[in-house]
């Protein structure tokens, strides 16, 4: 069913056109990514399909009854009311109703209900037709899946009569997403959705979306998470945009597949035009053949000219170097606490980081992992234990909030001013690189976007030239382009990177190595983002087997009989689930032998088929081999099924 229609849409911001002729449509159970460089017009459009913001030109079509859930850009829930109280107002209409089947439950225990047959048949039957209202509307449940969304957005520590006012920033953005996936709503609308989000609760966003009944429409530039999620690709550039089926790394395999054949199509085309060209110029004068160069001629005329490919909008470019190598051993760090004003988050940290190494920091929020880092760069002391810095380290420092960048300079002076012994010509030149051209940089730095901030923010780091980088989410507000480039220029990094980062593509690029911090220390992976999971779910299960072990080392005469009735009743179970999957499957085989034997039905009803004995010979003998094929397969179901 299509739930939204977007038809030649147009957006202007004053004199300044935004987006062109934008053509999108939604169906049920599609998952749309809406991609582009930051500034293409994608929180725009999102924005005015949700009806937020107005449109100059085109049509959006909707019917009536198509609900639209939309959550914008680090959106914060506000209220007074706790946790558990601002979920539940998603329900007022449910709880309404429950209000109601209470009050007729009572009064159909009323003696004088019970007395009057008439009133007690009109009540019995509102509270029955009422019920069944409240159960479709999944009434019996709407508890249990506000726990579930709390749990899956990382709630589950929380007291839940906690005032949402007193929640952070990110927690207030992660509250407002979880009461719009408890709305439901025909169309979900995403801006963003993992930002403020650890590698569990973006885990368990993937799998919800997955399964979720209506449309869902996401910006995000989480290439990871695009992968799970979408099944198709908008991409807005230059204005415009251009519809690609599959998840976002078919889109980049289509998107350089597309432009190879059509900058193909557009040099074959220029040389047809040369050549035509050449045999005018030297054929029209020409007596004997300047009829063959007026036709020639004419053929160029009528020919349609295609425009040169344009290819990618213009890219970020820069590279990281260092100014002096440094000694083999980076950092030790021994028995580590780190907090803040006292408080401990995490305790016992204990690593080693040696020269070229590039080392992924992970966990859920609130584990310690920035603390971590700005510990390591003095920005905050320790609480314990020792940090012993190698020989000639020099350290750069990336910081997820870009916290310095809120003076009131042009960009140009931001940068220049820590280096004034360059000339203005090599600071525009690297700011040039970072995409700050003509009058941006003449911004100030206060105004910037998050993406420009990043981008600044980089520039500064690029200059430093020093032998390890210490970055806290680098990606935050760069776009996908971007953020390939960033990739890029840290692989060819020549120091040490230690780095914090939600991004698992990102992570799998870049990192040789991972630390998960936990509370009480942190743990060593000797591999990336996927070499990490894997080896974290095996040793779970290692662990599992050996406390079941260790419980059974000492084992009486009766435990061992217990033990090999577990084993047994393993075994059955096993053999029960086998049972249960191969029943699973001879249904399914039937319902499509029922199926072919239908059609074959139909075939040999049909009068042009019935005409042709040859054909109706055919049919009836793929007919009958599927009805043996049928009751082979009821008798093994029987069989099985006893």
């Amino acid at each position: 069913m299509i739930l939204l229609q977007v038809n030649q849409l147009e957006k202007n911001y004053g004199a300044e056109l935004i987006l062109s002729n934008i053509k999108l449509e939604l169906q049920t159970r599609d998952r749309v990514a809406l991609v582009g460089r930051n500034g293409a017009g994608k929180s725009t459009l999102l924005k005015i399909i949700a009806g937020h913001l107005s449109y100059d030109g085109g049509e959006i079509i909707k019917p009536k009854d198509v609900t639209i859930g939309y959550l914008a850009q680090n959106t914060g829930l506000e209220s007074n009311l706790s946790i558990w109280e601002e979920m539940l107002t998603v329900f007022e209409d449910l709880r309404k109703m429950e209000k109601t089947i209470r009050e007729l439950e009572v009064r159909m225990s009323d003696r004088e209900a019970l007395s009057d047959s008439d009133r007690y048949e009109r009540i019995l039957r509102e509270y029955d037709s009422l019920q069944v209202k409240f159960k479709e509307l999944g009434g019996y449940q709407y508890e249990a899946d506000i726990r579930s969304v709390l749990h899956g957005l990382n709630f589950q520590s929380f007291d839940h009569s906690t005032t949402v006012s007193s929640l952070s920033g990110g927690q207030k953005t992660r509250l407002a997403l979880g009461k719009l996936l408890l709305k439901k709503p025909d169309i979900l609308i995403l801006d963003e959705p993992t930002n403020h989000l650890d590698i569990d609760t973006l885990t368990w966003l993937e799998q919800y979306l997955q399964g979720y009944e209506g449309a869902i429409l996401i910006v995000s530039h989480d290439r990871y998470f695009l992968d799970k999620v979408v099944n198709q690709v908008y991409e807005l550039s230059r204005r415009q945009i251009q519809r690609f089926p599959g998840n976002y790394s078919s889109y980049l395999k289509q998107k350089a597949e597309n432009y190879e054949r059509d900058i193909k199509q557009y040099e074959k085309q220029q040389d047809e035009i040369a050549k035509l060209q050449d045999f005018i110029q030297r054929n029209l004068a020409r007596a004997s053949t300047t009829k063959r160069a007026q036709s020639r001629r004419k053929t160029l005329e009528r020919m349609e000219r295609m425009d040169r490919p344009l290819g990618d909008e213009k890219s970020a470019a820069f590279s990281f170097d260092i100014e002096k190598q440094s000694g083999n051993d980076v950092i030790t760090i021994q028995d580590v606490a780190v907090g803040y004003s006292g408080k401990k988050v995490s305790e016992n940290i204990a690593f080693r980081i040696t020269r070229g190494e590039s080392i992924a920091l992970v966990g859920p929020n609130g584990i310690g992992k920035s603390t971590l880092l700005k510990t390591i760069v003095k920005k905050l002391p320790s609480l314990s234990g020792s940090i012993q810095y190698g020989s000639n380290l020099t350290i750069g420092y990336y910081d997820q909030e870009q916290a310095e960048l809120t003076s009131n300079k042009r960009v140009l002076n931001e940068l220049w001013d820590d280096y004034p012994l360059k000339s203005e010509k090599e600071i525009r030149t690297v700011l040039g690189n970072f995409l700050f051209s003509g009058d941006d940089v003449l911004k100030i730095v206060s105004t910037l976007s998050g993406g420009e901030k990043a981008r600044l923010a980089l520039s500064k780091l690029m200059m430093q030239k020093a032998n390890l980088l210490i970055l806290d989410e680098p990606t935050n507000h760069l776009d996908l382009d971007s953020k390939e480039v960033l990739e890029n220029a840290l692989v060819d990094y020549p120091g040490t990177i230690l780095f914090v980062s939600h991004d698992r593509y990102f992570i799998n690029r870049i990192g040789t190595r991972v630390l998960e911090l936990n509370p009480l220390g942190a743990v060593d992976y000797l591999g990336d983002y996927d070499y990490f999971v894997e080896k974290k779910q095996e040793l779970a299960e290692i662990e599992a087997e050996s406390s079941s072990l260790a419980v059974n080392s000492k084992i009486t005469l009766s435990e061992t009989q217990e033990k090999t009735s577990y084993q047994q009743d393993k075994e059955a179970k096993k053999l029960e689930r086998q049972r249960k999957r191969k029943l699973e499957e001879i249904e399914q085989k039937i319902e499509e032998l029922e199926n072919e034997i239908q059609q074959y039905e139909e075939q040999l009803c049909d009068p042009v088929v019935f005409q042709d004995h040859e054909k109706v010979h055919k049919i009836n003998q793929k007919n009958e081999q599927a009805k043996l094929l049928l009751e082979e397969a009821m008798d093994e179901w029987a069989e099985l099924a006893e």
